[in-house]
């Protein structure tokens, strides 16, 4: 699918939808409660879709009464060996796996496109330590787990991701020993919080301090009402799309939130916008636009936004956290340097740094997203403003995260 993007000005208002990273954790968490939870807020993303299919074969009970609204019914128990698919989702498979190694039954699990390049070898080396029957494919999907994991105190490498630890918190509590987990060379910091965050909605406890986490065995999750908070990761483009000049405004958005992305609003002040908070709802104010430094390490998704927001600058603008970037839907650092340098921008990538040298202007060009969603998003927004129309191909990828994208883009022009 093409999508073709003529410049113009874009005014108007955007619902963000539901961040998928929220949801997905609230979906896994009511499958393994007791009793009937009710989850409102929901999206309608490929990643969340393949979560709910996921938590269905594992033997919950899904009643949509909207398509934002579900009552989740926990698991009562698995009677025979599974497969599982988390779509094209690493934090789903990530979850669903180190759950499914809870359960004394044979567990596949398996994903789809850029999910089958993604390394899984925390997996062959971690599980077994808690006494789970891990087999992976060279490293790779399919992965096969049996358990119950056992309680153990252990140190676990962060480097990676956070979710390979967000999985591991939510599913050590079910075992019957205590556990504690000494996490090294933590990164995303913010989504392990999260996924506490949510961990304690539906009664779970766990001790935290710095990279420490004490977890209690015997632990039972709890059936509750759950509100699903807008995404920051979506609402990225649309902040750097206002900054850049359009008039949009992006309600939806919990600004108390522990979403990673949130920290696109300390990246938008570092450029010298000004943040508008008025009626629940959030303008930029991008008049004094420069160059910026930023550190996106914790919030690696935030990149293909930046790099929007640093083609508008004129100068050099730098984003530490390159290493994060390569095992993406795209070797995304690569993709970025690629895709917007065939619209003149120049991006140099030197070790853990991309250096952006900004002209204010793009031109127009015949653009590809590489299958990323991400890509594709902001691929989108710098052709909004760029001297000639941008065609942008693989333009469906954005279903991944944000399946109204184009939808809500061509609002803007009405």
């Amino acid at each position: 699918m093409e999508q073709h993007i003529q410049p113009g000005f874009l005014s108007g208002t955007i619902q963000i939808p539901a961040s998928k990273s929220d949801s997905q954790r609230a979906i896994l968490c009511a499958a393994l409660a007791e009793g009937k939870s009710r989850l409102s807020g929901l999206g309608s993303s490929e990643d969340e879709k393949a979560m709910l299919g996921s938590v269905r074969a594992l033997g919950a009970r899904v009643n949509l009464i909207s398509p934002s609204l579900a009552e989740i019914s926990g698991i009562t128990e698995i009677s025979e060996p599974l497969s599982l698919s988390a779509g094209e989702s690493g934090l789903g498979l990530r979850l669903l796996t180190c759950v499914s190694a809870g359960f004394d039954q044979k567990v596949v699990l398996n994903g789809t496109g850029s999910l089958l390049k993604r390394p899984m070898d925390f997996f062959d080396e971690v599980l077994p330590e808690f006494g789970c029957e891990v087999k992976t494919t060279n490293g790779f999907l399919p992965i096969e787990v049996c358990g119950p994991l056992q309680g153990r105190d252990l140190t676990v490498d962060g480097s990676l991701s956070s979710q390979f630890i967000s999985g591991l918190l939510m599913a050590l509590p079910r075992s019957e020993q205590a556990s504690s987990l000494t996490v090294s060379d933590m990164k995303s910091g913010p989504y392990i919080q999260m996924t506490l965050k949510t961990l304690r909605a539906f009664g779970i406890e766990i001790e935290n301090q710095e990279n420490v986490f004490r977890i209690p065995g015997n632990q039972s999750y709890r059936a509750t009402d759950y509100r699903i908070e807008g995404d920051w990761s979506s609402a990225s483009y649309w902040l750097a799309a206002s900054a850049v000049g359009h008039a949009i405004s992006i309600s939806g958005l919990t600004m108390g939130s522990l979403q990673a992305d949130k920290a696109m609003l300390n990246a938008l002040m570092n450029a010298g916008c000004k943040i508008q908070i008025e009626n629940q709802s959030v303008r930029i104010d991008g008049e004094n636009l420069h160059p910026f430094e930023f550190d996106a390490e914790n919030c690696p998704d935030l990149f293909p936004a930046l790099v929007v927001l640093a083609a508008k600058c004129r100068g050099i603008s730098t984003i530490k956290g390159v290493r994060r970037l390569e095992h993406k839907e795209s070797n995304r650092g690569v993709t970025l340097q690629s895709e917007f340098g065939k619209m003149g921008l120049k991006i140099d990538l030197n070790d853990d740094e991309m250096v952006i040298h900004g002209t204010g202007s793009l031109e127009g060009a015949h653009v590809s997203s590489h299958h990323d969603h991400r890509i594709a998003m902001s691929l989108a927004i710098a052709g909004s403003f760029a001297n000639g129309k941008t065609i942008i191909q693989n333009a469906e990828a954005v279903a991944k995260s944000y399946p109204d994208f184009w939808e809500h883009l061509h609002s803007l022009n009405e």
